[in-house]
């Protein structure tokens, strides 16, 4: 008991800064008023197209009694994405190595929770996405923060290389990069593999990568994506629907074992029985039934590159020192005070609502959401444009 109790207790203080901020009843209140410009998180604010919806509709429709039954991995489902992954990245997933998961956070926990024992170490690229250092204590493993290139915002090699032991795991990898946007280059993945093969040769245990892939099909300015899958054969690519869809409450997503892996048999077995003891971390049953459907349907590209086109030019206009990102929702901006809680205060004056940097380990910053709706990004603009001219007031 004591020991569960103290991983309770160092999963609050991964969590505890967030949670409180995210959940504190002022930002409730605040994200209920129709004034505000909310740019906190990849959350819709526009209707769901009618085709999402339709594919949802005809998920629900029973097709014999066992439509709702207990759901695994639908071979309907697991077929698709297989497919799907094939004629997007030519490297041979098979159906029975795709294992359906309610979103990323529950992806990310059956594979933690099979990979790593106590003890073991699991490295994670800073900025990161707020909940891995979360996922890695409550699966019992180390987390090991490594930061990224503070300048092109790449994966810093050297610096990996250096945090590798003989307890390293796995390396979670996230690209492209919430919240920098950064799609990391087929050349900087090339040498992660080759670091990852040779450390693991020279541990005798393999270390795995697991790909954390959520955005990537949102991309802009046509440009590719290369999967780190590609450059390492002990990947596991992790996926979600929520980003593509532009639907994060729809709980859906996949493990994909990359092809290459030798072990990819072995680990089938362990890698079920985690997602039933995960809490039965499949999707549920009208959902897997509409992936042929919604592996199709994909959020508005152009309308989320042009309200990046217009919030990156605008700010930088008005001052402003800022990321254009290659993926993803969002834009990083530095701020224009120190203190990046202080300054994002003020916007609030202004009815504009964003997310500090302290929240993500990148304080001094904050990060806008481009799932604002047109109308929120052109009520804005006037307030980003008063709270520069404040600061420097």
């Amino acid at each position: 008991m004591g020991a569960s109790s103290e991983q309770i207790q160092r999963v609050m203080a991964a969590i505890g800064k967030f949670a409180e901020w995210a959940t504190s009843p002022a930002m409730a209140e605040a994200q209920a008023r129709p004034e505000t410009c909310d740019f906190l998180f990849g959350n819709p604010h526009e209707v769901a197209p009618a085709a999402y919806v339709d594919a949802l509709m005809r998920g629900s429709q029973p097709t014999g009694p066992r439509h709702f039954a207990y759901k695994m991995n639908e071979p309907g489902a697991t077929q698709v994405i297989a497919a799907n992954l094939n004629e997007r990245f030519g490297l041979g997933f098979a159906a029975q190595d795709i294992l359906m998961t309610n979103g990323n956070f529950a992806g990310l926990s059956v594979l933690l929770r099979t990979l790593a024992d106590p003890g073991d170490e699991v490295i994670f690229v800073s900025p990161p996405w707020f909940f891995y250092e979360t996922l890695i204590i409550a699966a019992g493993a180390t987390p090991v923060r490594v930061y990224a290139d503070p300048t092109t915002f790449d994966l810093d090699l050297a610096a990996i290389e250096g945090a590798i032991t003989p307890r390293t795991r796995a390396i979670i990898v996230n690209s492209p990069n919430n919240p920098s946007g950064r799609i990391y280059p087929r050349g900087s993945l090339e040498r992660l593999g080759a670091i990852l093969t040779d450390a693991s040769a020279r541990h005798s245990r393999p270390i795995y990568l697991l790909s954390d892939e959520a955005y990537n099909r949102i991309l802009f300015d046509d440009r590719e994506f290369p999967t780190p899958v590609a450059s390492y054969p002990n990947s596991f690519l992790v996926y979600t629907y929520g980003k593509t869809h532009l639907a994060p409450g729809s709980r859906v997503g996949y493990i994909a074992i990359a092809p290459g892996m030798a072990a990819r048999e072995e680990l089938q077995v362990p890698l079920l029985v985690s997602q039933i003891a995960t809490g039965w971390a499949f999707p549920v049953a009208p959902l897997q039934y509409a992936i042929p459907e919604l592996e199709a349907h994909i959020v508005d590209l152009k309308a989320l590159q042009a309200r990046r086109d217009r919030l990156v030019g605008t700010l930088r206009d008005q001052g402003y020192e800022l990321l254009e990102p290659e993926g993803t929702f969002y834009i990083l901006v530095r701020s224009p005070l120190a203190d990046d809680e202080v300054f994002c205060r003020a916007l609030t004056a202004h009815d504009v609502y964003v997310l500090p940097g302290a929240m993500f380990e990148m304080p001094g910053w904050f990060r806008i959401s481009v799932t604002a709706d047109d109308d929120m990004v052109e009520r804005a603009i006037p307030g980003f444009a008063a709270a520069i001219a404040e600061a420097r007031g």
